[in-house]
């Protein structure tokens, strides 16, 4: 037995198999990934081989720029690759409008897309082709003397046609200038296949080192060709200019390569006295800043943090510099806060992308309260849902859903039940326990695609002790710390004379005493003054001596005028009837399109020979076409379709 080699142990060592989770990467592939997000320069010759080996344009990478000197004209060039199935649906059109927006050209006028071959480019036509790409690239390019070049679109052609040569394949894309800062720049959208719009495709894949270095240094050739190289002085000029900069400049850069475990020694280069002077300028401003420590006359310490304190303070200068330009000279007292801890309301008085390559728009909000408000919204929020001059509400989210609140207590053991929560409330003679209990339901399974807690059986789902905290920690994270909420579509001058339940009424029932004295709050209080004008017109208001009587059920009664008015004016477009909805009954139909309002958004439920009107919920977009039923209560709305269950609002 001992000899017989078929009982022999040998051990076969093999590559671990894999358990399930998710692949580690190579160890090589790592550090390549890490150089590749720090913008790791181009690996010489000393390396023998590039840092990268694969993708297109691997050559072209380490022979770009290489006849280009010092005095070479600089171009900046933001880069972002952009997984499709992972964004949003409408990420790449809604990508697409923003950069086509108005106030973008020359004279302020609406965007225009160009390509290869047209200076009209169809955008729809362009998303398409792209459609089943597994990526897509969006670039900025943005040259330091865009001004002088004049002609961005021909420098835009020329840098795509060299792309295409380095690449070795026709690339399909359009690009529109951008001439509303002081740096005129490109916006670039490049569909991630080859071949071109008509050719046979594979998916575009660019090597690392030449998004990171070479199509810059292309873009830097061109320019130096179109303008010639710089001279010393527009070289020095540059440099000075950089100097009281409140942000991070390539000074500071240059100062930080420079720094070394004794900090910077001013010394150490004496051959260039020019360049030299200029960074001890700089190092002074830094001082000033508390950025930097003068150890002697000729070496400075560098405070830690100082790239990203610099970043901070960049950022901040250009949310100012936007507040200032958006309310048009102006006077207000600006508050810069990425979280504000209580709820703002006002106008809308600018809006725009604070990361145009990563599509994080902010906006603008000139507040009753008289300040000025810069706010950066939540990932994927749509600029074109909130108009200009609309009011609208940013506000922190709710300590606690009520609806948290109800599971916490509701739960036994650690378990909530549906059944023992429709037991209770049929006892405390609930209205419809089943759709509240389909409310907590929705809730639940919400909760649980965030992990927060189990579902054990139906209708029986494991509930932590510490739901409330957790399930409130999830919806920050979620909104990014701030609920965006369109009050009103209308300007407050609109919104005096309109037959509807306008933001301005709900302000004058709800007491002004949130409304500031100056700024847009004076406005704001002028218009509510101007409301109850009109509303005595029309016989909802009467005035008593300093006060103000309103009707009774204002909201509704104008809300409902409002509706019946609509319902008039689409009777005579479609020839369909309208059918007002009663309080508590069912109303059928094919959810067809929606209505902005003064009184809010409306689903239209067309249901063949008659039509109704259903306050709108953002669910029921996802629904158009279908048929679906509605219950209104109050201001709350159930909506049932075919293939799911009830969805209360």
């Amino acid at each position: 037995m001992a000899g017989n080699d078929e009982d022999r142990f040998r051990v076969k060592p093999a590559a671990p198999k894999s358990r399930g989770g998710p692949r580690s990467q190579r160890f090589v592939s790592q550090v390549l990934k890490q150089m590749s997000k720090t913008g790791a320069k181009p690996s010489g010759k000393g390396l023998g081989r590039s840092a990268n080996t694969f993708g297109r344009g691997r050559v072209a990478a380490s022979l770009a720029g290489q006849r280009l000197g010092p005095n070479a004209r600089r171009v900046v060039i933001k880069s972002r690759f952009v997984v499709l199935r992972r964004a949003s649906p409408n990420s790449v059109a809604v990508h697409l409008r923003y950069i086509e927006r108005d106030g973008v050209t020359r004279n302020g006028q609406k965007g225009q897309a160009y390509g290869a071959d047209t200076d009209a480019a169809d955008l729809k036509a362009f998303q398409e082709r792209g459609q089943s790409d597994r990526h897509q690239f969006r670039f900025i390019v943005s040259a330091e003397d865009g001004l002088e070049l004049e002609d961005l679109k021909g420098f835009t052609r020329q840098l795509m046609r060299r792309m295409e040569i380095d690449l070795e394949t026709r690339l399909d894309w359009v690009a529109v200038d951008h001439w509303d800062t002081d740096n005129p720049h490109t916006h670039i959208v490049l569909n991630g296949h080859t071949g071109g719009p008509a050719s046979g495709r594979e998916d575009l894949v660019i090597a690392p080192d030449y998004m990171a270095h070479g199509m810059r240094l292309r873009a830097s050739e061109i320019a130096t060709e179109r303008l010639g190289p710089r001279t010393e002085a527009e070289i020095r000029q540059s440099l000075l200019r950089e100097v009281d900069q409140q942000r991070l400049t390539s000074l500071d850069r240059a100062l930080i390569r420079q720094a070394g475990a004794d900090g910077i020694d001013l010394t150490a280069t004496p051959q260039d006295q020019q360049r030299q002077s200029v960074l001890r300028a700089r190092l002074q401003r830094l001082e000033g800043m508390g950025l930097v420590e003068r150890i002697d006359a000729n070496h400075w310490k560098l405070q830690p943090g100082m790239a990203a304190t610099l970043n901070a303070m960049g950022q901040r200068e250009d949310a100012l510099e936007t507040v200032r330009r958006a309310l048009k000279g102006q006077r207000r007292e600006c508050v810069i806060d990425d979280r504000p801890t209580s709820s703002v309301i006002g106008r809308i008085a600018g809006k725009g992308l604070a990361d145009e390559l990563h599509d994080r728009s902010y906006l603008v909000v000139d507040g009753i309260d008289g300040r000025a408000h810069y706010l950066k919204l939540p990932p994927g929020a749509d600029l074109a849902e909130l108009p200009m001059n609309g009011i609208v509400e940013a506000r922190v989210p709710d300590q606690e859903k009520p609806v948290d609140r109800h599971i916490a207590t509701i739960a036994r053991d650690g378990l909530y039940k549906a059944a023992d929560h429709v037991v209770k409330l049929k006892q405390a003679r609930d209205s419809d326990p089943q759709a509240t209990v389909d409310a907590h339901v929705r809730r639940l399974e919400a909760l649980r695609r965030a992990g927060i807690v189990e579902r054990i059986a139906d209708g029986v789902w494991k509930v932590p002790p510490d739901l409330l905290e957790k399930a409130r920690t999830h919806d920050i994270q979620k909104n990014n710390g701030l609920v965006i909420e369109l009050r009103s579509h209308l300007s407050i001058e609109q919104q005096v004379r309109t037959m509807g339940a306008t933001w301005l009424d709900r302000q004058l029932l709800g007491g002004d005493s949130a409304v500031g004295g100056q700024g847009f709050g004076v406005e704001a209080r002028d218009a509510m003054r101007d409301r109850v004008d009109f509303l005595a017109e029309r016989g909802l208001a009467e005035r008593h001596d300093q006060r103000v009587v309103f009707a009774r059920n204002l909201l509704a009664t104008l809300k409902h005028r409002e509706l019946a008015a609509v319902g008039k004016a689409l009777h005579q477009q479609t020839g369909l009837a309208y059918r007002p909805l009663r309080d508590g009954h069912s109303v059928s139909g094919v959810y067809s399109r929606s209505i902005q309002l003064a009184s809010g958004r409306f689903a239209i439920l067309n249901e063949g020979l008659g039509f109704s009107l259903v306050p709108w919920r953002p669910v029921v977009e996802q629904r158009l076409g279908q048929t679906a039923s509605a219950v209104v209560r109050g201001s709350s709305v159930t909506w049932q379709f075919s293939t799911q269950r009830g969805i209360s609002i």
